[in-house]
């Protein structure tokens, strides 16, 4: 691989940095032992960048994430920073990043390692197994649409608006993403709205279906009313292989999904940008927990969402699918030999701090590529 593959990582606040040192262990032992290299900087974003700038990213971080190969970001935000104004808090670092990537794909996997099985709230035969992707519209959608705010009406009473938008290629591109990740798991793709209450369903439906039948054929398809797959979520999860919904669908599709699994620290996320003529896209890589500035600096925090954030650069940043399984087969490995971080400690199981379990994802990468 030739080593002008960059990555930009933002450890963040919080336990940002520790997880992040992790990640750089990892890094480096791909670098050592799979001849995988990297040019990689670092730089401040969120309360550490309002600290060092005034502002939650600088125009200069800005700029390294637009030409990075795919960043990697921790966590952002804490107590110090929650009086600021809302257009300077650490969260506004995040959202630009977003915003300004243009990343309009948010993928969340949600994987049930076996040894967290008794960690979910479902059954055991319901979980074991699990393997699911999300696949989440993020750019669009209710969170986004005009008009919106709230009004005083003349008889006095306030109103809230918030307004549902879609368009034939925002629903079409990340149908492209969902279908083309489809087909290379298990070759289905579940894509759901309220077509049958909203007309922003309908059209949903409609352009999902188009997609479907000019450009991948092969997939098989399946509409779903989201409240319904909110139900077979938690009836029966392993229906499901790859899930495509908007953007407020899958901002609670993906959060039940993820606790399906037991420990919503342990999972990874990716959000992608459109290709470009090169075949290269914009990517920004996040584990979902947050900062936990309660435990920071404690070597309490779990490393394993961040690193499996970096396996997800791996797979779809880098066309490395085989190192990113390594990364997974590693931490099941270690999660099988009973050590575990403060949040998912079980009975019978030993605590570690958080530079111990890097030290046994390490040891367990040696014993892979032996």
């Amino acid at each position: 691989m030739p080593s002008n593959k960059t990555l930009l990582m933002l450890p963040g606040d919080g336990i940002g940095p520790e997880v992040m040192r992790e990640v750089r262990r990892v890094i480096d032992w791909f670098d050592h032992r799979r001849a995988v290299h990297f040019d990689v900087s670092e730089d401040l974003v969120g309360g550490a960048a309002i600290d060092a700038h005034g502002k939650p990213l600088s125009d200069a971080t800005m700029e390294k994430a637009m030409n990075a190969d795919a960043v990697l970001l921790g966590a952002v935000g804490g107590p110090k920073w929650d009086n600021l104004d809302f257009s300077i808090k650490p969260e506004r670092g995040l959202l630009r990043l977003r915003k300004d990537m243009e990343l309009f794909a948010n993928l969340r996997p949600a994987i049930c390692f076996d040894a967290l099985v008794d960690a979910s709230s479902l059954k055991p035969e319901i979980v074991r197994g699990l393997d699911i992707l999300i696949v989440r519209e993020l750019t669009g959608g209710v969170y986004f649409g005009t008009p919106r705010g709230i009004e005083t009406l003349p008889n006095g009473e306030r109103r809230g608006v918030n307004t549902q938008v879609y368009t034939t290629s925002e629903i079409q591109r990340v149908a492209r993403v969902a279908f083309d990740l489809a087909g290379k798991r298990a070759g289905r793709l579940t894509s759901c709205e309220k077509a049958n209450v909203m007309e922003s369903g309908v059209l949903w439906r409609e352009e999902v279906q188009k997609v479907h039948d000019t450009e991948f054929p092969g997939i098989q398809l399946e509409h779903m009313y989201a409240d319904n797959c909110a139900m077979q979520l938690v009836r029966n999860p392993k229906q499901f292989d790859v899930i495509v919904t908007d953007n407020l669908f899958g901002d609670i599709l993906s959060d039940e999904a993820a606790m399906l699994t037991g420990s919503l620290g342990m999972l990874p996320s990716a959000s992608l940008g459109a290709t470009d003529a090169t075949g290269r896209r914009k990517a920004l890589y996040e584990p979902v927990h947050g900062s936990a500035p309660d435990i920071a600096g404690r070597e309490l925090a779990n490393p394993i969402a961040t690193l499996l954030s970096f396996a997800m650069a791996l797979r779809y940043s880098f066309d490395l699918g085989e190192d990113a399984s390594l990364i997974e087969k590693a931490v099941e490995s270690v999660l099988a030999g009973g050590l575990r971080t403060a949040d998912i400690m079980q009975p019978g199981t030993a605590k570690v701090s958080t530079t111990v379990m890097g030290d046994a994802i390490v040891r367990a990468l040696d014993k892979l590529a032996a």
